[in-house]
């Protein structure tokens, strides 16, 4: 398939993330006070079969498997970097508009409008939609940030919409 003039690129399944395979290795490393990098490629889309991990032909999305992650540890902070200064409606576009602070429920109205396209900055806020909801549930207090290259914007606790990855609905492992 041909990739916004960037060239061709092979098209395959991109499943929801349903769980961190080496969440426990993650944690205990956590505990022994190393600095851990995980998920910041998506990670290796896995089934169970026959009571084996079988790698499958997929790809799973970055920010998606960084919001498990983050959900699953129960972290304060969930930060996601971009090469734009800000997150903005209209992107691109004559009136194009930059946003310094946005609520979860604006975010989920802005992202069903289509103002945050798929490929680009469309997953990493459904990913922070998703993290917020889960710390939400967890605590109504703090709203975390999200960081981009020279800004944050602030997103802030609001009310619920698509589910989460694990939580409803058919997702592979």
């Amino acid at each position: 398939m041909e990739d916004a003039g960037r060239g061709w690129r092979r098209v395959v399944p991109s499943p929801l993330p349903v769980k961190i395979v080496e969440f426990d290795a993650i944690v205990a490393l956590i505990h022994a006070g190393f600095t851990v990098v995980a998920s910041g490629g998506g990670g290796i889309p896995v089934i169970e079969q026959d009571g084996d991990l079988v790698g499958i032909e997929a790809v799973i999305d970055k920010d998606y498997a960084a919001s498990t992650l983050a959900r699953d540890l129960k972290a304060d902070l969930f930060v996601i970097t971009t090469q734009v200064d800000k997150v903005a409606l209209n992107f691109g576009k004559p009136d194009q508009q930059l946003l310094d602070t946005l609520t979860l429920t604006e975010a989920k109205e802005y992202h069903a409008q289509g103002h945050f396209l798929a490929g680009s900055m469309g997953p990493k806020i459904q990913a922070i939609i998703w993290y917020l909801e889960g710390a939400a549930r967890r605590r109504s207090s703090r709203a975390p940030r999200t960081s981009s290259a020279g800004s944050a914007a602030r997103l802030a606790p609001g009310s619920s919409g698509r589910d989460p990855p694990g939580t409803a609905g058919q997702r592979s492992a």
